[in-house]
């Protein structure tokens, strides 16, 4: 089934002489427990591709769909609500409210919206992210890998049909980077989360089951990791 569905993405800044085309047509449907990671050098548009997808900006022209709805028919505070609901983000600086505990940050998204936390399901990803014995911690009690497996936990409490992660490694030395790709990957193996991941880094997106490159806002490939 398909979760995520752009068509035909366009972001053009400026007019004439001056025109810069962040996306060019860009198209990608993504299904149902996929792995994705979009692959591309500064500039290339990947960004841009995520900020769209998640609804964080909206596109010149094209439709973004995730889980059926049209998420660009929808008003600015419906379109708030639906990302609150049913889209999780993972950004490459954590974004952890400081002043909250670890327990907190995980539950705000569900504090926000008045929802009643599934404690079952939220315990098997505290334990599956390794975060039982840190749940009292502030984040600057936390290191750089810890404080990303909580940002992970966060954007999964709310059983988001996508998981949006931007470079989600870009901070942390190497061996950590490879901890919390093992994280994602359980994440999308234990519950079924679907994930689009951007990343410029190559050996990194190789975890993911399918890799897609973006150069100068358009898409050049599709490739099945180990294909």
């Amino acid at each position: 089934m398909t979760i995520l569905d752009a068509r035909e993405l366009r972001k053009i800044y400026g007019s004439g002489d001056t025109e810069v085309r962040a996306l060019d047509g860009v198209s990608l449907a993504v299904e149902r427990g996929e792995f994705v990671a979009v692959v591309g050098t500064s500039g290339s548009g990947k960004s841009t591709l995520l900020h769209m997808l998640g609804g964080l900006d909206r596109p010149t022209s094209g439709s973004v769909r995730v889980d059926g709805t049209d998420i660009f028919s929808l008003k600015d505070e419906a379109l708030t609500i639906f990302r609150r609901r049913r889209i999780g983000f993972v950004f490459q600086s954590y974004n952890l409210v400081p002043v909250l505990s670890v327990r907190e940050n995980i539950l705000l998204p569900l504090q926000l919206d008045g929802a009643r936390p599934d404690t079952k399901y939220l315990d098997s990803v505290i334990q599956a992210l390794g975060l039982g014995a840190k749940l009292d911690n502030l984040p600057n009690q936390l290191s750089g890998g810890q404080q990303q497996r909580v940002a992970i936990a966060r954007a999964l409490s709310a059983k988001p049909a996508i998981l949006l992660a931007d470079e989600p490694t870009g901070n942390l030395d190497s061996r950590t980077g490879q901890d919390v790709m093992g994280v994602l990957k359980v994440s999308a193996e234990r519950f079924g989360q679907t994930i689009v991941m951007i990343t410029h880094n190559e050996e990194i997106a190789q975890l993911a089951d399918r890799i897609v490159r973006i150069e100068d806002g358009r898409l050049l490939s599709r490739e099945g990791v180990g294909a």
